[in-house]
């Protein structure tokens, strides 16, 4: 059965998240996307992540035709989707945009692909240099109020940037999506994951498996990374070391959430699987210190 991760009094997550991210590339039909859809819903997974730029503007559209060959899924599942971004193909060049305005103009445009009338959390996408967060928050509280939002979250955003937009709501942010892989320890390193555990926020995870890194790179750390998560993979007796990286991520004490960003079903069994396997404080540190190339300190 598939390990809920209360974010709120009436909101939980699938502890496996569906990343749409490439729902573009993989050249599904309405009808295919929606068998995926149920594909995930049958092994628990509940929640998907989306942004409005994903597809170049068209990934949140396509799932909401797959949704509306069976609507009665909506109400089961768990939207999220981001903002915040604005590419060249639409607007000449890339920028950031946290306006009031374009944030709420985005929701309505999501809203419409979805062809749902709520997201379920927003998160803005990255960190904006030129952020009024008076308006970030104007726009929050004004989606919130009208019932178009139910809650509310941040993307790739450092310890500082998070704590001062927050300080600006009413209410708490739900969480923060971030790189987390033993490949890419940096989140773990700089007091990001320390903030969500501070504020018991779980954290959305992006790249589980550093973009195939792990398995394709030949420098040193990935090389390391790989005969250490092989010890583990046999210790544990998994089939693959794709389920000891999802794993590694899912024992943290943060409740750390993967996003599986693959149309593969094979590739999101995968994830579901690493929830059977628990790794011991000595093969978690064994993987860890594989990828640093020391001992800790």
């Amino acid at each position: 059965m598939m390990e809920r991760v209360q974010l709120t009094d009436d909101l939980s997550f699938s502890r496996v998240i569906h990343g749409c991210w490439r729902l573009a590339d993989w050249g599904y039909s309405a009808e295919q996307l929606l068998s995926l859809i149920e594909f995930c819903f049958e092994r628990g997974i509940t929640t998907f992540d989306h942004a409005d730029i994903y597809g170049n503007y068209t990934c949140e559209a396509r799932f909401g035709d797959a949704l509306a060959l069976k609507p009665s899924l909506r109400g089961q599942i768990e939207i999220v989707t981001k903002c915040g971004i604005k590419l060249p193909s639409k607007y000449g060049m890339k920028l950031y945009d946290t306006s009031k305005d374009h944030i709420i103009a985005s929701v309505e445009q999501s809203l419409r692909n979805f062809r749902t009338d709520y997201i379920d959390v927003l998160l803005i996408h990255r960190p904006d240099p030129f952020m009024n967060p008076e308006e970030v928050a104007e726009a929050f509280l004004k989606l919130r109020q009208d019932g178009k939002v139910r809650y509310f979250g941040v993307s790739n955003f450092k310890r500082s940037q998070l704590s001062m937009l927050e300080s600006y709501l009413p209410f708490p942010l739900v969480t923060n999506q971030i790189e987390v892989s033993a490949y890419r320890l940096e989140n773990i390193g700089d007091g990001t994951v320390d903030l969500c555990l501070e504020k018991r926020m779980p954290p959305m995870v992006w790249s589980p498996l550093a973009g195939g890194a792990v398995f394709s790179a030949e420098d040193d750390r990935a090389v390391r990374l790989r005969a250490a998560l092989e010890q583990v993979r046999q210790e544990l007796g998994a089939k693959t070391i794709d389920e000891v990286l999802y794993a590694w991520l899912l024992v943290h004490p943060a409740r750390m959430m993967p996003i599986v960003g693959s149309g593969k079903r094979e590739r999101i069994d995968l994830a579901v699987r690493a929830l059977t396997l628990s790794l011991s404080r000595e093969q978690w540190f064994a993987v860890l210190q594989s990828s640093m190339g020391h001992d800790v300190p």
